[in-house]
């Protein structure tokens, strides 16, 4: 028996992308099951009282921008706080990785996250565009027909069932962490995420 973590995100999520590694290699560490999960949380928000980041208060965003610069110098991680390409629309970058998870497997999928994440984040490229999300992929290795797939019903139904998944299971931000029902909100939720991990037995069967 080993754990299995959902791991509820947005592909545009800063916070997520700041996690993204040191989660990929607790998980690994631990020989837990990751279950990529990316999410809309335009249908997220409504039903966890949660606002569009332009919504928010001054003071919040204000503080996020701090907040962002703060983590990422002290994790050493490249982020522009201030991105060209962003807010972006992120359904079919999310929808590509529910591709590449079911035709390629987690591992594969995993990277490519990293690479939507840091597309955003270090490289400034608009993942809504389709033939940004095409060099990506490439990038990655993966078969050029991966698009287009993604581009599915099945892939499309996948997506909006995540998405229910995350809000029965009381998510409400990202990247959410999901270990035997409980939550870890945040990338500075991962300590306690790993130590879960080393002190609570999996379920049977997962």
């Amino acid at each position: 028996m080993s754990h299995a973590i959902d791991y509820y995100f947005t592909p545009a999520s800063p916070w997520t992308y700041l996690g993204h590694a040191r989660f990929s290699a607790i998980a690994k560490a631990a020989g837990a099951t990751v279950r990529v999960r990316p999410i809309d949380f335009g249908a997220v928000f409504p039903v966890s009282g949660g606002l569009p980041l332009g919504k928010r208060a001054p003071q919040r965003q204000a503080y996020r921008l701090i907040d962002l610069a703060r983590i990422s110098r002290h994790l050493d991680v490249e982020l522009n706080t201030r991105p060209k390409f962003f807010p972006v629309a992120c359904d079919d970058a999310a929808k590509l990785i529910i591709a590449t998870d079911l035709h390629d497997g987690t591992e594969r999928a995993m990277a490519l996250c990293a690479t939507v994440f840091a597309a955003v984040w270090v490289q400034e490229r608009n993942i809504a565009d389709p033939k940004v999300l095409e060099a990506l992929s490439a990038e990655c290795g993966l078969a050029p027909r991966r698009c287009d797939q993604a581009q599915s019903q099945a892939v499309q139904e996948r997506y909006e069932d995540y998405t229910q998944q995350a809000i029965d299971s009381q998510v409400f931000g990202a990247p959410s962490y999901v270990l035997e029902g409980e939550i870890f909100w945040g990338q500075d939720r991962l300590d306690f995420l790993e130590r879960a991990l080393r002190h609570q037995p999996p379920t049977k069967g997962a």
